[in-house]
């Protein structure tokens, strides 16, 4: 079990998953808590979500090595989506997560008739941006409040200052952000038919715009001086890698990642490397600074967009926005995760990504080791040797040259196979 302590609070890196396999590797390689989503009620609907065979398998995985599992259940609702709610309760006070997540009072009402034993955490979602708003929560029977985004670090030192001491502040630290409200948005219900505060939300906010004056039809002019057009909505991604410092003496017990949809791949890196910067500026600060470069390299090998800080400092400018395109930079190639070994000492693995034999590869581990390899033999399922393996999920059994674990995950660096 972790132990990491700040001025006698204890803090926790909580990392999101989307399958059993991703929650997994978030435990395996730095979490202290992991939120998942269930198959209704959470603001994911896109994910692959949890089955409750997979949430209790999933729970029990992170329960025997001292990490928690929180379910997201934080739509805004409906009339119609209420009975629904309560059976989905009763059957989460059967599998018993260690808390839900919920933004909705209608929504808070009921978890808490039906499993008043389960603490209940109130997202973002839920505009959360001053203390009295903290205060009425715990009053309600709230354990802890997830701050809004659009906080500074110095209002939720406030917030702090104002609440009851046992009651936990959890902030966003690392992931995409929301351009409307606390996440509250009608565009994509708007434009799409499809509903953000119900888990639907197509995200056009990533999408291209251009102004069309009324008698000029066909006629698009650019928002902004740009010969692509303009992605006037599409906000730089959350990292606070840097500012460990900041967050932790902010007085947030819970420091967040973002990335319910993500890969394996994804959530590995982020976790492992926040886990390590936490881990070494709560040893020696001087370590922690000493090693910020590492921690940048390293982050900036998962998908990501830019990078900002938000509103942890200031109010965001321009700056925040990214104008030219919405894609993401892809440093490195997800290939799959290793499993059990056979008896010709053959690892299997279900490849996400095609490589080949002779290929240099990179074995990533959850100690922060990072190994390059040569794939040295891939075998099918049926035992026929292969000199790449191009159909993504495909099983295969593979040799590297080297001893590996269970929950190692294989990476490629793109662009450069010669990767030393």
């Amino acid at each position: 079990m972790r132990n990491r302590v700040y001025n006698g609070r204890k803090l926790e890196l909580l990392i999101p998953a989307s399958s059993l396999e991703v929650l997994k590797i978030a435990v395996l390689y730095g979490a202290d808590a992991v939120y998942i989503g269930g198959e209704a009620f959470g603001l994911r609907a896109n994910a692959k979500n949890f089955s409750a065979d997979d949430m209790r398998e999933g729970i029990k995985f992170a329960h025997e090595r001292d990490v928690k599992v929180y379910v997201t259940a934080n739509i805004l609702a409906h009339n119609y989506d209420l009975e629904g709610a309560r059976q989905y309760f009763e059957e989460l006070k059967e599998i018993g997560p260690d808390a839900l997540i919920i933004s909705d009072p209608g929504m808070f009402t009921i978890a808490k008739e039906v499993c008043p034993e389960i603490d209940i955490h109130i997202s973002t979602q839920a505009n959360n941006t001053n203390y009295l708003t903290y205060n009425f929560w715990w009053k309600q029977g709230a354990t802890r409040v997830v701050s809004a985004r659009e906080l500074s670090l110095a209002e939720i030192k406030e917030i702090r200052e104002h609440i009851p001491e046992e009651m936990e502040i959890e902030s966003f630290m690392h992931g995409a952000m929301c351009i409307s409200y606390s996440g509250r948005c009608l565009l994509s219900n708007y434009m799409a038919g499809r509903d953000a505060n119900r888990g639907a939300c197509t995200h056009p906010c990533r999408w291209k715009y251009s102004i069309v004056e009324e008698n000029r039809p066909g006629e698009y002019m650019p928002v902004f001086e740009n010969e692509r057009g303009t992605y006037i909505f599409n906000s730089k991604d959350l990292n606070m890698i840097e500012h460990i410092p900041e967050m932790v003496s902010s007085g947030i017990d819970s420091f967040k990642i973002e990335g319910r949809m993500k890969t394996a791949l994804y959530v590995a890196t982020v976790a492992r490397t926040y886990s390590l910067a936490i881990d070494d500026f709560l040893e020696d600060p001087k370590k922690y600074e000493a090693r910020i470069p590492f921690y940048k390299e390293e982050i900036g090998k998962c998908t990501y967009r830019q990078f900002t800080t938000g509103f942890f400092f200031n109010k965001p400018t321009e700056e925040t926005q990214i104008y030219d395109s919405n894609t993401y930079v892809t440093e490195y190639k997800y290939l799959g995760i290793v499993g059990k070994k056979n008896e010709e000492g053959l690892y299997n693995i279900e490849q996400r990504n095609k490589f080949s034999v002779g290929e240099t590869i990179e074995v990533m581990r959850p100690n922060g080791d990072n190994i390059p390899v040569v794939v040295k033999r891939i075998v099918d399922e049926f035992g026929h040797d292969m000199e790449s393996c191009p159909h993504p999920k495909q099983q295969l059994f593979i040799d590297l040259g080297i001893e590996l674990n269970e929950f190692d995950i294989l990476r490629r660096k793109e662009g450069n196979k010669e990767m030393a």
